[in-house]
């Protein structure tokens, strides 16, 4: 299982690129951050100094949308990248939740999801592509390389994943929510004709190692708020569970939000979210990974189980530096291959 960090594009941008750095001198394989371009500072100029600044890691969003930017210009964003620093980008994308919401918008249908990955695809991989009334390419992007990644939660957009992803983002490390998602992506990928097992599985959570597990719940809280988000459209969409009517969606994901009354984002991705209070230590400890570098390695091994190539954590709250550090030290090795010298 590779083991990713995600970030957040705080100023000062140098202090991104500087735990970037670190996160690849620990054996992190990608650094992926926020892409909202009014909360946070925007993601595409710091890649370029990230991937100045190391020599392997691979960088993307998670997640970007197809609303906020020209299809094209996104995938000329990553085309350019992969010209300068040898193909190291990913494309995580999504309906879009923050980035569209704070300018009063909606995510977008799934139909322009799809639409949207494969124009974006298809121009970043060097390719020619149909696109309004358009034959389009990059002239001087034959050699350019990107995967799209889907973020989902919903029967559909699972589908979609398994249709068309390179990649699946799961956004919460709980087991059984895990499984769920997976199963519904590889079997739409098999009705679809795809081999299942080609998709890339991707769980991103908050993780935090520590002993204090009150302080670490509530730096994490704020992370079943932004799930919530989702959790509520799914709700709105398809009923609040396993008994309400047949509902698709399983009762272990919307159970919680009941008692959600609102959501603020300007407190979104944030440690302290007081928009979030409604979320119980459960789900912080099922969606979230917190503990000890034991607890951590038990849990990953769980979802390495299930199929899950890469765990991406979240790294929004105040143990930045020793969650990394500890990683790097002892998770990431304990769940590497081991290759013996002699045997």
């Amino acid at each position: 299982m590779d083991i990713g960090v995600v970030l957040q594009c705080n100023p000062p941008a140098s202090r991104v690129v500087e735990l970037a750095r670190t996160a690849e001198t620990l054996g992190f394989s990608h650094v992926w951050t926020f892409d909202s371009h009014l909360l946070w500072e925007e993601p595409f100029v710091i890649y370029s100094q990230i991937l100045a600044a190391t020599r392997k890691i691979t960088v993307g969003p998670m997640v970007t949308n197809p609303a906020t930017r020209d299809w094209t210009v996104t995938a000329s964003l990553f085309a350019t990248l992969n010209e300068m620093f040898g193909n190291r980008t990913v494309c995580g994308i999504g309906r879009g939740d923050s980035a569209v919401r704070v300018l009063n918008g909606k995510p977008t249908t799934l139909a322009t999801l799809r639409e949207s990955i494969h124009v974006i695809r298809e121009l970043a991989n060097g390719r020619a592509v149909e696109h309004q009334g358009s034959t389009l390419r990059f002239p001087w992007g034959a050699d350019s390389r990107l995967e799209c990644w889907v973020a989902a939660y919903g029967p559909k957009a699972l589908a979609l994943a398994g249709e068309v992803g390179d990649g699946f983002i799961l956004q919460l490390a709980d087991p059984d929510v895990a499984a769920w998602t997976i199963g519904a992506v590889r079997a739409a990928a098999e009705a679809a004709g795809r081999d299942p097992a080609s998709i890339k599985i991707c769980v991103a959570a908050p993780a935090y190692i520590g002993d204090d597990m009150a302080h670490m719940r509530d730096q994490c809280r704020w992370f079943g708020g932004m799930v919530g988000n989702h959790v509520a459209d799914l709700v709105s969409r398809y009923g609040d569970g396993e008994g309400s009517g047949g509902s698709p969606v399983p009762k272990a994901l919307t159970d919680y939000i009941a008692g959600r009354t609102g959501y603020d984002y300007n407190e979104h991705g944030r440690a302290g979210n007081e928009h979030t209070a409604f979320v119980p230590d459960d789900i912080v400890d099922r969606f979230c990974i917190l503990g000890t570098p034991a607890d951590h390695i038990a849990r990953l091994t769980e979802l390495a189980a299930l199929g899950v190539d890469q765990f991406a954590v979240y790294l929004q709250h105040d143990g930045k530096a020793a969650t990394l550090e500890a990683y790097g030290e002892t998770v990431i090795p304990a769940i590497g291959d081991h290759v013996r010298a002699k045997s």
